[in-house]
């Protein structure tokens, strides 16, 4: 690192280790008062300051990364994508206007724009501009995955042809390209009903996955028997109540493809929330525990002995980073994947907190998941069978916090909320002490943003159609069904 801040942010990456964020917070602040305005280094400060919740500083050090010369429009959309993640709209449209002329049509910027149109449910729009960048790079494999994932294909689609022609140069860059190409091919060929091809393709693109990220299915399984064995009622009584306040958060909980975006754009639609995402906040807030167990929790609060709230302090770090991202006036929806890793610490320190946690038939949730290109890392989603696998743990936690949590976990059935979506928003809004509203049914006509891969099913009046939907398909899940057992 060049400059003098490099001290502060190797100090901030050794507090972590400690898992004192508190004193990490402070030396990335130190750092950025005292570095360099530009720098490469700043790419890795950003993502620093992103892992611990701390949305200002991390856009701050993206900013500085942009700025570094010579002038480069990787950098520049590095920059724009961050914006667009934590919610700064309006900065990004000021951002793409400031680009210089001969940067306006490059085929990046117009995949970009096919983003940001397809995340406000402009599909139109989002299309041409995919179309844009492809017409303008020779092999674009992202703009065509992204262009394969808005439209549906048919029999002879050109389109379809075009895609396979390009087969042979895709294979030929990194594995992450190369993967998500094929989950585009795939869903080309799910589209005309070649589903044995399909399948072939999904195998292949989720094979590179694997080798980029292996599935860490001894860790999970340790974890999750900790969590229920630790959390307990006796376990919980060692931990020091917090302090009470009115909670502005709403929790939405569930595997992906589960129900999860269409609850939160739900309560969205509501007068009283101001926006939600999958924020990932939660597990930030709680790094001072180290590693989110029992254990770590306890060791946490005898170093904070003399704080008069240890898990309140927890809380308001929490509330600040929901403050960075959206303000700090309305009820938001923190529809993070899969905190049930972390449910037992979040309800203890957040004590008003509510959850809604949904279900679905696990053959659905699996197919979806299966034939999903995550742009996170879901690395359990990448074979059926360590797909069955996760969803068995997560099986046993569900039983477990909502065991121990029975007020203030709400499980919603999926398929019996399309089937009656009234009735269950209803139940929703009294969980969560929210006064009924016409508006929340028309969720469809949100213009907000959706940040995950249903943001298209969100974007129509619910629907019964896609229950059931793995039985047609039940040889290609096979080892889904054979390791899930159930």
């Amino acid at each position: 690192m060049p400059d003098n801040a490099a001290s502060p942010i190797l100090q901030a990456v050794e507090a972590l280790r400690r898992a004192d964020r508190d004193l990490a917070v402070s030396l990335l602040q130190q750092a950025l008062r005292e570095g360099a305005q530009h720098g490469l280094h700043w790419k890795s400060v950003a993502r620093l300051a992103a892992t611990i919740g701390e949305i200002d500083l991390s856009l701050e050090a993206s900013r500085r990364f942009a700025a570094t010369p010579p002038a480069s429009l990787e950098r520049r959309l590095h920059y724009l994508g961050e914006l667009a993640h934590f919610g700064r709209s309006a900065q990004v449209q000021t951002e793409l206007q400031a680009l210089p002329s001969s940067w306006q049509a490059h085929e990046a910027v117009l995949h970009f724009l096919g983003s940001l149109s397809g995340e406000q449910g402009d599909f139109a729009a989002a299309e041409a501009h995919y179309r844009g960048a492809i017409a303008r790079s020779r092999l674009a494999p992202q703009s065509w995955f992204a262009l394969a994932m808005l439209k549906r294909f048919d029999a002879g689609d050109p389109d379809l042809a075009a895609m396979v022609a390009l087969r042979p140069s895709v294979a030929k860059m990194p594995p992450d390209l190369h993967a998500r190409y094929l989950y585009g091919l795939a869903k080309a060929h799910a589209d005309i009903g070649d589903h044995d091809q399909a399948f072939a393709l999904y195998g292949e693109g989720a094979a590179f996955r694997r080798g980029i990220e292996p599935y860490p299915a001894g860790r999970l399984v340790a974890m999750t028997e900790a969590l229920i064995r630790d959390f307990t009622p006796t376990g919980l009584k060692r931990l020091i109540p917090a302090d009470a306040v009115e909670e502005a958060v709403i929790f939405v909980n569930g595997l992906p493809r589960s129900g999860t975006t269409l609850v939160e754009q739900m309560l969205t639609s509501h007068s009283a929330v101001i926006d939600g995402g999958e924020l990932n906040l939660v597990r930030a807030a709680l790094i001072p525990t180290g590693d989110y167990s029992m254990t770590g929790a306890l060791a946490y609060q005898q170093r904070m002995a003399r704080h008069p709230d240890p898990w309140g302090k927890l809380a308001a770090d929490y509330r600040g980073m929901l403050a960075m991202r959206f303000g700090p006036v309305g009820r938001v929806v923190d529809k993070t994947l899969v905190q049930s890793h972390y449910m037992g610490l979040l309800l203890h320190a957040l004590p008003n907190a509510r959850v809604i946690w949904m279900r679905r038939d696990p053959a659905d949730v699996a197919l979806s998941c299966y034939r999903t290109y995550f742009t996170s890392s879901v690395p359990w989603s990448w074979s059926l069978r360590d797909i069955a696998h996760f969803m068995a743990l997560e099986d046993r936690l569900h039983a477990h916090w909502s065991a121990l949590f029975p007020d203030r976990i709400l499980t919603v059935p999926y398929e019996a909320m399309v089937h009656a979506p009234e009735h269950w928003m209803e139940r929703i809004l009294s969980h969560v002490s929210l006064p009924p509203e016409p508006g929340v049914m028309a969720f469809h006509g949100s213009k907000r943003a959706v940040r995950t891969a249903s943001v298209q099913q969100v974007r129509a009046p619910i629907s019964i159609t896609r229950i059931g939907q793995a039985q047609a398909l039940r040889a290609h899940l096979a080892p889904f069904y054979e390791a899930y057992g159930r």
